[in-house]
């Protein structure tokens, strides 16, 4: 059986909350999405997500929710990261954390199961992502007919590293943080399904979705400025994947 799988990248402020609530729906009845995982760590102004950010992407077609770094910077989504199942912050983060990174949902006779991870290079410091992920798909491998793996990493090598390490153990391994979607969409030689990065949900016109003044001035002075989310209209960015659930392994990817 195959199913359509819609993996969206870093939905950053207002614009791509916007974007979500304007094109989701379409590109899911478009393309007979299936399955749909947004990550939305940069819903909130850019930093974090609000309850009601949470709440949104659900309404909007996110059937979960993965993060990184910025999961933490709003106090209220915390109590959700305990009490729902859906919303993920990155597996590797020590034990005892609030939270979970991953998720296994059944939906229409189909179990898939979703990883959220954080990388290490020029990253806050977590457990190493690559032991930690291995432990569980080793886990959840028999029991799961889909597995999506989003590696929230600033390096590519590390990203491209992470894609050979469980190439042929899960269905797709996509990279997010960059918000500058990668070109580099393709099977690996063991059938699963790679992107680097999925690019960004929000403005396209700035730097990373945000004021490009504001990022001039920090690289000539130094000044950590907080960044500002541009207030234009954004788009979707991200992949579409079909896994054929006999094997889990991916039979095509497309940029979208």
């Amino acid at each position: 059986m195959l199913v359509n799988i819609l993996m969206l990248g870093d939905v950053a402020g207002s614009p791509g909350m916007s974007a979500l609530f304007l094109g989701l729906q379409g590109l899911i009845k478009k393309y007979k999405v299936d399955f749909c995982v947004v990550n939305g760590e940069n819903a909130a102004g850019g930093f974090g997500i609000c309850e009601d950010d949470y709440y949104n992407m659900k309404k909007y077609g996110a059937d979960v929710i993965t993060s990184g770094n910025h999961i933490w910077q709003k106090n209220e989504i915390f109590p959700l990261l305990d009490s729902k199942d859906d919303l993920l912050r990155p597996l590797n983060y020590p034990k005892g954390v609030i939270g979970h990174g991953l998720c296994t949902v059944k939906k229409n006779g189909v179990t898939y199961s979703v990883i959220s991870l954080q990388g290490r290079v020029d990253m806050p410091v977590t457990d190493c992502p690559f032991k930690t992920v291995k432990e569980t798909i080793e886990r959840i491998k028999k029991t799961s007919d889909v597995i999506l793996v989003d590696f929230h990493a600033e390096s590519t090598i590390e990203k491209e590293a992470m894609g050979f390490f469980l190439d042929g153990s899960v269905s797709a391994i996509v990279g997010t943080h960059t918000h500058i979607q990668t070109m580099d969409e393709k099977i690996l030689p063991k059938g699963s399904g790679y992107i680097t990065d999925l690019g960004l949900t929000g403005v396209h016109t700035g730097v990373i979705g945000s004021n490009p003044e504001i990022s001039i001035e920090r690289q000539l002075t130094q000044i950590p400025m907080k960044s500002e989310i541009l207030d234009e209209a954004g788009e979707i960015q991200g992949v579409l994947l079909t896994v054929d659930t006999d094997s889990s392994l991916c039979t095509k990817i497309v940029r979208i």
